[in-house]
């Protein structure tokens, strides 16, 4: 797999869904500085856990501190907030979204769900906003403070340190929900239930949730060298058989970016979430896809993407996450198949994939992937199970 080489200086953009070329994406002009604002902070000490006291040390680890503890204390760390902040793609559709849509948020109450460093509560706050609440759980929130005050809107922007779930805010109804609550492979984290339960809770009859609507595709490549030394690399190291791991790092699906060239069949919709309407139990999911060759060729693996949409926006604007759009920090998920698949132009792989959170950690994703082939040259049909952790 490649990298692809992003130009951070393009002033214009037009970024196509991969599932539909007709599809645009436009980021119009916009001050670079803007979308990195807050990113230049300095590397500090580790901090503690949100819901751990101020007084424990940030080193100490009990057999109270659940997955959903590190979940947060990973956000204390600044390298993750700059690597969000860089990705252009992601931080500037945000602000185009409201700059160029201010009547959605002019005059308005706006909840900031995991609002990070505070940069979409400042997009807010700047657009011109009656007043924002930033709610973030990690040890970012004190940065957040501090970078809200160093800007001067302290007038308008409250940070709450804390759970979405168990916070109180100060005002019973917001008029907008904003959120960047994407992880890799649309719902890993699962900061979505964050988002829903705001939304059932705090927003107005008739408010407005950005992004509304968010999408995951499918499609299949051919990664023959990558599979190569990331899978087969186990069967023989130094001599010795130790293929018992390359059996468990099948099941682990590889986020990482996916060259355009190698992909080997058209894009399938698996699902399509509208996150003003949706519950919460729709996250997890079935869904049939049918996967033609555009080509003959091996496949080695299924990928996955998503997009994101800003229905509300006097034009729609957006993003994708697939391998022929410019790259984000989402990248891509890449799942291994245990067949190598020799498959001719026309035919077709079908199948289903169903999603569900993990019981035990409900921020880990487990995915279960049956796909058929019944080809020229290859005939199979297997069930494999993935886990995201």
């Amino acid at each position: 797999m490649t990298k692809n080489n992003n130009n951070n200086n393009e002033e214009e953009e037009f970024i196509s869904f991969g599932h539909n070329l007709n599809t645009k994406i436009r980021f119009e002009d916009a001050d670079e500085d803007e979308v990195a604002e807050g990113s230049g902070l300095e590397a500090g000490q580790d901090e503690s856990m949100c819901d751990a006291g101020e007084s424990n040390d940030a080193a100490e680890v009990t057999d109270d501190t659940t997955s959903a503890d590190y979940y947060f204390d990973s956000y204390s760390h600044f390298g993750i907030h700059e690597e969000m902040l860089k990705d252009v793609v992601r931080t500037k559709t945000y602000q185009n979204v409201i700059y160029q849509n201010k009547f959605l948020i002019k005059d308005k109450i706006v909840l900031d769900v995991g609002a990070g460093t505070g940069i979409l509560s400042l997009f807010c706050a700047k657009a011109g906003a009656k007043h924002v609440y930033a709610v973030e759980c990690s040890q970012m929130a004190d940065m957040a403070k501090e970078i809200v005050k160093a800007n001067g809107f302290s007038d308008v922007i409250t940070v709450l340190k804390g759970k979405i779930e168990e916070i109180e805010l100060p005002t019973p109804k917001v008029d907008v929900i904003i959120s960047e609550w994407m992880g890799y492979f649309l719902l890993f984290e699962n900061m979505l239930d964050s988002v829903l339960y705001a939304r059932n809770k705090w927003l107005v009859d008739g408010g407005i949730v950005l992004p509304d609507k968010a999408s995951l595709f499918l499609t299949a490549i051919e990664d023959s060298e990558y599979k190569e030394d990331k899978i087969e690399f186990w069967n023989s190291v130094y001599g010795f058989d130790m293929s018992c791991i390359k059996k468990k790092a099948m099941m682990e699906p590889l986020v990482d970016i996916v060259d355009q060239n190698q992909i080997v069949t058209d894009s399938k919709l698996l699902k399509t979430m509208d996150i003003s309407k949706m519950s919460s139990g729709d996250a997890s999911f079935t869904a049939p896809f049918k996967l033609v060759a555009q080509r003959n060729d091996y496949i080695h693996a299924l990928v996955a993407y998503f997009d994101v949409s800003f229905t509300m926006c006097h034009k729609l604007l957006g993003f994708s996450t697939g391998p022929r759009s410019r790259a984000t920090h989402w990248k891509q998920t890449v799942m291994y198949l245990e067949d190598v698949l020799t498959i001719c132009e026309g035919e077709t792989i079908t199948g289903s994939m169903s999603v569900s959170y993990n019981k035990k950690n409900p921020r880990d994703v487990d995915i279960k992937l049956s796909y058929s082939l019944n080809g020229q040259h290859s005939k199979v049909s297997r069930t494999q199970h993935y886990k995201m952790r």
